[in-house]
């Protein structure tokens, strides 16, 4: 018997988990993604004729708690209405029992892939202020997104910003698994979800978020102590990406380079300052990071919409109210917020000067 080669196995491996959606209304198309809990397709919904995407739990994942989570997710994000987060247009199950749902086709770039393309501070940081909105209105309809990355944020070719991938999402509602607090460790290495069995389980059987943008307590699986902080945590981490182009937590640039780091059962990596990756920025603005990164989470933000705000009065010159400022940084301030208006009265006063010296010559 000849023996297939590793190509053709894999060939077979993917037709078999292909889902069968004939019968329904959707024509699938090419596989876009894929997750610790399923695949997402192009497809296109012949009723309607439109192109829509298709979240459908993966074969080898297709299991009851599995499903279960899916489902979930799809009635999360169908009930947070708002333009920073994908539609849900229907869901469904497959005659194989897989459960899918039909969501609004994204194009565009990941968030990660964007910042090339915004090379000034300022265009960054208004990015980020679009992040920070579907994040705030989440928190005001209860839920806490829980794995905030760049990975799951995508910037339209109009410049919408989504925040997508609602898989762990949290409502405020939700109680701990009983036998305890635990839900969660800390995700592997390459920030994907373990498998079922991992040491570090939830009451789901995942490991919920991503290592580099996980708060602290979320990564000792402290479920009762992780609310909308943890998520305003996870944001800081998306600024800390912006202003230096890497995740926080990784090798520092040099042996004797300073870093921040915590206690705790599980230590997360160090954290090299900002300004240690790009010495021109602004202290303020670095501020702003370590405070929407403090390891307690009394020590953070209160809200998403408090650390939005600080980052918008730093774009429009105002005073960021996570750095204290001294009297010369004060006038520093005041005076590059309204350099116009002080050159002009400059101007004014050098030509009176100068008019009163031409008067008396």
């Amino acid at each position: 018997m000849k023996e297939l080669s590793d190509r053709a196995l894999d060939h077979l491996r993917e037709v078999a988990q292909r889902p069968d959606f004939s019968g329904t209304r959707y024509e699938l198309g090419e596989e876009l993604a894929r997750g610790g809990m399923g695949v997402v397709y192009a497809a296109r919904d012949r009723e309607l004729e439109r192109e829509v995407a298709l979240k459908v739990v993966a074969a080898e994942m297709a299991d009851y708690e599995t499903i279960a989570r899916l489902r979930r997710e799809a009635r999360i994000i169908a009930h947070l209405e708002h333009p920073g987060i994908v539609p849900v247009h229907d869901v469904g199950a497959l005659p194989d029992g897989r459960v899918f749902y039909a969501m609004k086709l994204v194009t565009g770039k990941r968030l990660d892939a964007q910042v090339l393309e915004a090379p000034s501070l300022g265009e960054r940081l208004r990015l980020f202020l679009r992040v920070c909105e579907p994040v705030a209105f989440a928190h005001a309809h209860g839920v806490i997104h829980r794995d905030l990355k760049p990975e799951n944020v995508m910037v339209g070719p109009f410049g919408e910003v989504l925040v997508m991938d609602w898989g762990v999402a949290k409502h405020r509602d939700d109680r701990p698994p009983a036998g305890g607090s635990k839900e969660a460790g800390p995700a592997s290495e390459d920030g994907r979800e373990e498998a079922p069995g991992h040491e570090h389980e939830t009451a789901h059987g995942t490991v919920l978020g991503t290592p580099a943008y996980m708060a602290p307590e979320q990564a000792r699986g402290e479920l009762e102590r992780v609310d909308a902080r943890a998520d305003v945590y996870a944001l800081g981490a998306i600024l800390y990406f912006l202003l230096t182009g890497r995740a926080p937590g990784r090798t520092k640039a040099s042996p004797d380079e300073p870093t921040r780091t915590w206690a705790g059962p599980t230590r997360p990596p160090a954290i090299v300052p900002p300004r240690r990756l790009s010495p021109g920025l602004p202290r303020a603005l670095e501020a702003i990071c370590w405070k929407a990164l403090a390891p307690d989470p009394d020590g953070r933000y209160a809200k998403v919409d408090d650390l939005a705000a600080d980052v918008g009065r730093f774009l429009e010159g105002g005073r960021v109210w996570a750095y204290p400022e001294n009297a010369w940084q004060k006038a520093r301030r005041f005076a590059g917020r309204h350099r116009t208006a002080i050159a002009l009265v400059v101007a004014y006063l050098v030509m009176r000067i100068v008019l009163l010296v031409v008067a008396r010559i």
